[in-house]
């Protein structure tokens, strides 16, 4: 408010001095008088007097009209009204976001309502799956066992085999080195010694 004051006591001041110039000028454009206001101002009266009559009234006029106006807004703003105002414009447009925002929350509400029920539905439908796969493995376990035992039988088969075929192939015992050879090796490959076979008698018993 004191700020207000100080404004309306300065501008209703130039607004006064600035008439008393329009009514000199009046004076001076009208009735031909001479331009008294202007022999005032020191220093610079002398180039104030050489204006010419019709334009130091035309300015008066126009500086008295913009300070008076001026002058007419500083004094009637209401400083309370423009703040009840701006609280209100700040509630409305308060109330305005908050509606926006309601409205987008519904819609976000909606959006997770949708998705639960599909949620819930695909939740029924993975579940009939594992019962269907529960079941298809219930069946599938003997297969599995029948399957897991043929693999151990085809492991042993595989190893006689192995056994089977060490012993046909690598029948001889170097004596030196105690490896396995076949009976084709006529030299120890792995120490260099000849290899002999011992020749066997075989008594044939005669035969009436």
């Amino acid at each position: 408010m004191r700020k207000k004051g100080l404004a309306i006591w300065l501008f209703s001041s130039l607004t006064v001095t600035s008439l008393i110039h329009l009514i000199d000028a009046a004076s001076a454009l009208l009735l031909n008088n001479p331009k008294q206001i202007l022999q005032l101002y020191p220093l610079i009266n002398q180039q104030l007097q050489q204006i010419p009559v019709d334009i130091y009234f035309y300015a008066t006029a126009a500086s008295t009209a913009i300070l008076w106006a001026i002058t007419c807004l500083v004094a009637f703003d209401n400083p309370v009204e423009a703040f009840l105002n701006k609280i209100l414009s700040d509630a409305k447009n308060q109330n305005t976001a908050e509606v926006q925002i309601l409205e987008s929350k519904s819609e976000v509400l909606d959006l997770m309502c949708e998705t639960i029920e599909s949620d819930s539905e695909t939740l029924a439908q993975v579940k009939d799956l594992m019962r269907n796969i529960r079941n298809e493995v219930r069946d599938i376990q003997p297969i599995k066992e029948t399957i897991e035992k043929t693999r151990k039988e085809l492991v042993s088969l595989k190893r006689q085999i192995e056994n089977l075929r060490e012993k046909v192939l690598f029948s001889i015992v170097c004596p030196v080195c105690g490896k396995k050879l076949s009976p084709d090796f006529k030299i120890c490959p792995y120490c260099g010694n000849c290899m002999t076979l011992k020749e066997e008698m075989v008594i044939v018993k005669q035969y009436r």
